[in-house]
C-alpha cells in the first residue's frame, strides 16, 4: 500500500509539473513532426531522479490511439513517459515496441499492458530480456532504488517476430525490422514510410558515447546501422539523444564504430595486449559525453571481439 502511494505522489506530481516538471525529471518532450515525438531521456546513468529512463523514447498519435516506442526502465518511470504522453495528445497508447533488450527498452511493458496496448518486440530481444531480467532488474535496484522498483515487474511481449513485422495504424504504416546484432542482440529499428521518419532503438547514439558491452558486437552493429541507414530517414530518433538527422548518427556512432574496429585491428596486428590498450587514441571522439567512463571499456570490449574473429 506504501509503494502503491508513492507512485501515485509521483505520477500527481508529475502531472502538476507539465512539460517543465520534465526537464527537472530527466525527460523532454520533443516535437519531431505532425504527431511524431521524441521523449528525450537522461543522457547519464540511471537514476532515482530518472527512474531508469536514461535513453531516448518515441511517440507517434493517430486518430486510432498513439504508438510508443519503448517502454522505460520500470513501471514509475512507464507512468512518467505516460504523464509526458498527456501533455501532447489524450489518445490511449494502444500498442507499445520494444527496440531491444536493454531495461529501459521493455521494463515499462507492464504498466501499458494494463491500460490495454498491445506489446510487439523480436524474438531475439525477448530472448535477451529473458536471459538478462535478473541481472537487469539487480543494477536497477542499486541505481534508481528499491522502493522506487517496487512496483516493476516483467513483462514480455506478446506479439512476436523474427526479421520484419509491420502494422498500420490511423493511416500510419509501421515497418519494423530487426538487422542483427548491435548494442544488444535484439535490436531493431521502426520505419514510419509516409514519414520518412526512424526510430533507431540502441543502435544510433548522438551527444553521448555509445556502450559496447557484453551483451554487443559491433562488428554486425556497424551491419546494422548501415542496414538502416540505408532507409535515407528525413527525421532520426536516436535511442539515446535528441531527434537529430542522419549525418549526425554517421558522425557519433557510425564513425566511432569504424574508428574502434580499425584502430583496434591495428593495434592486433601489432602485436598489442590488451593491458596496454589505453595507448589506442580515442580523443578525436571526447567530445562525447560519457567518454571517460566509457571508451577505455569500450577498447577492450572491441579487443575482446576481434581476437576471436
Amino acid at each position: 500500500m506504501v509503494n502503491s502511494f508513492r507512485t501515485f505522489v509521483l505520477f500527481a506530481a508529475l502531472l502538476a509539473f507539465g512539460v517543465q516538471g520534465w526537464a527537472q525529471g530527466g525527460l523532454r518532450v520533443q516535437k519531431v513532426t505532425q504527431d511524431i515525438y521524441a521523449l528525450v531521456g537522461d543522457l547519464g546513468n540511471r537514476s532515482p531522479e530518472n527512474l531508469g529512463n536514461n535513453a531516448t523514447f518515441g511517440l507517434v498519435v493517430t486518430d486510432e490511439g498513439a504508438v510508443l516506442i519503448d517502454s522505460g526502465g520500470s513501471y514509475a518511470g512507464a507512468q512518467a513517459i505516460a504523464v509526458a504522453i498527456k501533455t501532447v495528445t489524450d489518445q490511449p497508447v494502444v500498442k507499445v515496441i520494444n527496440t531491444g533488450g536493454q531495461d529501459h527498452r521493455w521494463l515499462g511493458n507492464d504498466y501499458f499492458k494494463r491500460q490495454g496496448a498491445e506489446i510487439i518486440a523480436g524474438a531475439a530481444a525477448v530472448e535477451d530480456q529473458q536471459a538478462r531480467t535478473q541481472d537487469q532488474l539487480i543494477v536497477l535496484n542499486n541505481l534508481v532504488g528499491e522502493e522506487l522498483m517496487a512496483s516493476t515487474n516483467p513483462v514480455y511481449a506478446e506479439t512476436r517476430f523474427e526479421d520484419e513485422y509491420a502494422f498500420t495504424l490511423g493511416g500510419k504504416e509501421f515497418a519494423i525490422h530487426h538487422k542483427g546484432q548491435a548494442h544488444t542482440p535484439g535490436d531493431s529499428f521502426v520505419w514510419l514510410p509516409g514519414e520518412k521518419t526512424l526510430f533507431s532503438g540502441d543502435i544510433v547514439y548522438v551527444e553521448r558515447m555509445l556502450g559496447v558491452g557484453g551483451q554487443s558486437n559491433s562488428k554486425s552493429w556497424l551491419e546494422a546501422y548501415q542496414a538502416m541507414a540505408a532507409f535515407e530517414p528525413r527525421h532520426l530518433i536516436p535511442g539515446h539523444g535528441p531527434a537529430t538527422t542522419l549525418a549526425r548518427g554517421n558522425k557519433d556512432t557510425r564513425d566511432y564504430l569504424r574508428f574502434l574496429r580499425r584502430s583496434i585491428g591495428a593495434f592486433i596486428d601489432n602485436g598489442g595486449n590488451v593491458a596496454d590498450i589505453s595507448s589506442v587514441d580515442q580523443s578525436s571522439f571526447s567530445y562525447l559525453l560519457n567518454f571517460d567512463s566509457l571508451a577505455g571499456r569500450n577498447a577492450q570490449q572491441v579487443f575482446f571481439e576481434m581476437e576471436w574473429e
